[in-house]
């Protein structure tokens, strides 16, 4: 879309755009929060295993680690949902989208950082202590590539650079005479 067509859009076309934006975002969110939720469900019968009286103390902080941020990360990834069922009738969408997508980033930092010390959990039991932190570090890189610096690394060309929030607000929540 280009900044022309963008001046241009009816307060319905936008009002179709925020609901594309809530619905893609939604859609993102449930593939993150089953992933969190599988992670949530093992970490929840780790203490009650036989061995776990074997773990060390840095077993251990992994552990809580990895329980209370997934944990965390179940709860913001659940939180736009929550926010559209409270706030279903109202017509701010724009504010809508903007704390989903501020909780859906939240939430999947706190899923990284749940998986990266699960593994380091998994791994040091399975091997040992060095080669579970050389893993947990390179998978934190990984992270960091994939989820930050591969998407931010090019400018990105938004639709409605030459529109401010409020303008936005204004046009694309109204209701539009019929």
């Amino acid at each position: 879309m280009t900044d022309r067509d963008a001046q241009h859009m009816t307060e319905e076309e936008l009002r179709e755009k925020k609901d594309k934006e809530l619905i893609e975002l939604l859609n993102e969110i449930r593939v993150a929060l089953s992933g969190a939720a599988v992670l949530f469900a093992f970490l929840l019968v780790v203490p009650f295993n036989t061995g776990w009286s074997e773990t060390t103390r840095p077993m251990r902080t992994a552990y809580v680690i990895a329980f209370m941020a997934t944990l965390l990360a179940v709860i913001t990834l659940m939180t736009p949902t929550v926010y559209h069922r409270l706030r279903w009738r109202e017509r701010n969408k724009e504010r809508m989208l903007h704390v989903a997508n501020l909780t859906t980033l939240g939430g999947m930092v706190l899923f990284a950082v749940g998986m990266t010390a699960a593994a380091y959990l998994v791994i040091d039991s399975v091997v040992n202590t060095m080669y579970a932190l050389v893993v947990t570090v390179a998978l934190g890189a990984f992270f960091l590539l994939l989820w930050l610096a591969v998407p931010l690394h090019a400018p990105y060309d938004r639709w409605d650079e030459h529109v401010t929030i409020d303008e936005i607000d204004d046009r694309g929540d109204e209701e539009t005479p019929h």
